[in-house]
C-alpha cells in the first residue's frame, strides 16, 4: 500500500516526477482541465444548452467524477510530501490553497444535481472556471510569474500605493472643479472616481469628461500621469520575470549537469 501511494505521488505531484516535464497522468489531467473549462464556457450560451442539454449534463457528470477521484487520491497521497506528514497532515493539505481550489472546482458539479434556485446554480457553474487555475501546479511559466511577483512585491506595493493616491487626489480635485457644473457625474468623490479610474488606466471610455478649462487641464495631466503609472509595474514585472526565467534555466542546467555526471 505504501509503495502504491508513493507511485501515485510521483505521478500526481509535478515536483516528485523523476523525469523532465510532466508525467503522462498530469498531462492527461491538464488536457482534461482545458476541456472542462471549454465546456463550462460554452454552457453559458443558451442556444447550445437547449439543443445539447442531456449531452452537456453527462459530460459534466464525467468531469465531476474524475476530478472528485483525483481530489480524494491527492488527499490520500498528501503525507508523502514532508510538509503534510504527521498526524494531521491530510487535514493541513485539505486547507491548503491548491486543495481548496480543487474542492471549489468540484462543488459546482455536485450542487447542480441537488437542485436549487436558478441564479445560485449559474453562480456555482461559473466557479468551474477555477479548474483552469489548477493548471498552475503543472506550468513552469506560472511558477516563474509567481516567483517574479514575490521578488518584487514591495516595488509593486509601492506602485499600487502611488496609484491609489493619484486616484484619490484626481477624483477630489475633479469633484471640487466639476462638481457644481456636472453634479450627476462629478457631484461626489466616488462619482468622480469612475472618471479617474478610466483615465489613469488609459482606457478613456469617454462617457464622463470635464467641460471646464481647469478641469480639462487637470484631466490632461491625469492622463499623462496614467501612462507612466501603467508603465511602472509593467517594467518591474518584466525585469523580475526575466530574472526568474534565468534562475529557472540555471537550475535546470545544474540539474542536467548533475544527472549526466551520475
Amino acid at each position: 500500500m505504501s509503495s502504491l501511494r508513493a507511485r501515485a505521488y510521483r505521478n500526481l505531484e509535478p515536483t516528485a516526477w523523476p523525469h523532465r516535464g510532466l508525467s503522462p497522468l498530469n498531462k492527461a489531467l491538464a488536457a482534461l482541465i482545458v476541456v472542462a473549462v471549454f465546456f463550462a464556457v460554452i454552457e453559458t450560451e443558451p442556444t447550445i444548452v437547449e439543443r445539447r442539454s442531456a449531452f452537456l449534463s453527462a459530460i459534466e457528470a464525467v468531469f465531476t467524477l474524475v476530478f472528485l477521484a483525483e481530489y480524494l487520491v491527492r488527499i490520500w497521497i498528501a503525507p508523502e510530501k514532508p510538509r503534510y506528514a504527521g498526524r494531521f497532515g491530510r487535514l493541513r493539505y485539505m486547507v491548503s490553497i491548491p486543495a481548496l481550489i480543487d474542492l471549489l472546482a468540484i462543488l459546482p458539479g455536485l450542487f447542480v444535481f441537488v437542485g436549487s434556485e436558478a441564479f445560485v446554480v449559474r453562480l456555482f457553474r461559473l466557479l468551474r472556471i477555477l479548474r483552469l487555475a489548477r493548471l498552475g501546479r503543472f506550468s513552469q511559466a506560472i511558477h516563474a510569474i509567481t516567483a517574479a511577483v514575490q521578488s518584487r512585491q514591495y516595488e509593486l506595493l509601492m506602485s499600487l500605493t502611488i496609484a491609489g493616491i493619484l486616484l484619490l487626489v484626481s477624483s477630489t480635485l475633479l469633484y471640487l472643479i466639476e462638481g457644481t457644473v456636472q453634479p450627476d457625474r462629478f457631484g461626489s468623490i466616488p462619482r468622480a472616481m469612475w472618471w479617474s479610474i478610466a483615465t489613469l488606466t488609459t482606457v478613456g471610455y469617454g462617457d464622463v469628461f470635464p467641460i471646464t478649462p481647469l478641469g480639462r487641464i487637470l484631466a490632461g495631466f491625469t492622463a499623462i500621469t496614467g501612462i507612466g503609472l501603467i508603465a511602472m509595474p509593467t517594467g518591474i514585472l518584466a525585469a523580475a520575470f526575466s530574472d526568474a526565467i534565468q534562475m529557472q534555466r540555471k537550475a535546470e542546467q545544474e540539474e542536467r549537469t548533475r544527472t549526466e555526471a551520475e
